[in-house]
């Protein structure tokens, strides 16, 4: 059994004690990251927003706030005046954060802390939890070390056995991907993870994107958990999803892959979209906000017309227009060019937009393709 003496080493038998707070590599954290209690980001608030190392809680030793002041003293006065007032609220914080958020934690709980890159702020935090007694990890680099090694693993990430799902809008795909994921399949679903559907009427309400390095973390850690032994079911994106870019080399390999072609009736996809797009059936003058953005393509005319319909509740006939003169068409000029699989593509055809048939869709695609789900 491990023992902590006043040095701060825990002492295993016949093991070299280990000094906490100890210092580890980014190669040396990232295959283990599981292994931590806690993967604490001491950085500031909007730091933290921006992007962090995936499952981190942010108790930050400075905030936004606190930040700038010391960072204003620094330059306005000397380091000296601003490490004195920067040291007193780091102390405030620390104490914070250790009565609301680990007083309660055990002795063995092993937290991984880290900050920008020069470890000023996860060092504080990591060398009073290690003085508790706690076996505590400084990530040497911080964040910017994270993100180099997520840059670096997606200029290059692993190739996946791809499966991707091509359709028509309105054809059922993420939906098929979602009852996917539920039954054990593998599913990289990029629209989710850009909180996105992928047109100019793609936006979620009240759910912003993520930043572009926040949706490339969010790519990095669904790909590092996937068993490559194994297909990986994704739709056929474009390069772009929303404001976000899909890095290339991904995107190379899901053009390359095999494709499963989708299809439903006109019908039932405009159901569909009625039924996923009900924010906009809610808000005749948001969708026509949106719709404002396809006038270079279709003319004032032709969006005024439009317009008219949101505005008369006649979204069926709306959504038949948008398929027909609009979405259709793109499909068929972009999924050949784009997916060299496509031309023998597997038939997947849905009879209707129930519960009941996409569970069917998705356990036959799971019966052809994942053995092991």
């Amino acid at each position: 059994m491990p023992t902590n003496d006043n040095n701060n080493d825990i002492v295993h038998d016949n093991v070299r004690p280990m000094k906490y707070p100890a210092v580890q590599g980014i190669d040396e954290v990232l295959p283990d990251l599981a292994g931590f209690d806690a993967i604490i980001d001491a950085r500031s608030e909007a730091e933290f927003a921006l992007d962090h190392i995936p499952g981190a809680i942010n108790c930050p030793v400075l905030n936004d706030e606190e930040r700038v002041r010391v960072g204003t003293m620094y330059k306005q006065v000397n380091a000296f005046e601003a490490k004195k007032i920067g040291a007193a609220l780091v102390s405030r914080n620390i104490a914070r954060h250790i009565e609301t958020l680990f007083v309660d934690k055990p002795r063995e709980w092993k937290p991984l802390i880290y900050c920008w890159r020069g470890g000023n702020r996860s060092g504080s935090l990591a060398l009073v939890l290690a003085k508790i007694g706690w076996p505590a990890i400084q990530l040497d680099g911080g964040y910017k070390a994270y993100r180099a090694a997520v840059s670096a693993a997606l200029s290059a990430p692993p190739a996946p056995d791809f499966k991707v799902i091509c359709g028509t809008t309105g054809s059922g795909k993420s939906r098929l991907l979602e009852v996917l994921d539920s039954i054990g399949a593998q599913v990289l679903d990029l629209e989710q993870l850009a909180a996105h559907r992928g047109s100019v009427l793609g936006h979620l309400p009240n759910e912003p994107q993520p930043s572009q390095k926040m949706f490339e973390s969010r790519i990095w850690n669904k790909l590092r958990h996937f068993d490559l032994g194994r297909p990986v079911f994704v739709e056929s994106e474009s390069k772009k999803v929303g404001n976000l870019r899909v890095p290339d080399a991904l995107m190379a390999q899901m053009r390359a892959a095999p494709c499963i072609s989708l299809t439903l009736s006109r019908p039932n996809r405009v159901r569909l979209l009625i039924e996923d797009y009900q924010h906009f059936m809610l808000d005749p003058a948001l969708l026509n906000t949106q719709l404002d953005c396809l006038a270079q393509l279709h003319g004032r005319a032709r969006i005024d017309a439009w317009h008219a319909m949101a505005n008369n509740g006649e979204m069926a006939q709306l959504v038949d227009e948008l398929l027909v003169d609009h979405y259709d068409p793109a499909y068929v000029r972009s999924i050949d060019r784009n997916f060299a699989g496509f031309k023998e593509a597997v038939v997947l055809e849905l009879a209707d937009i129930g519960v009941a048939d996409f569970m069917g869709a998705a356990r036959s695609l799971v019966r052809d393709f994942d053995h092991a789900a």
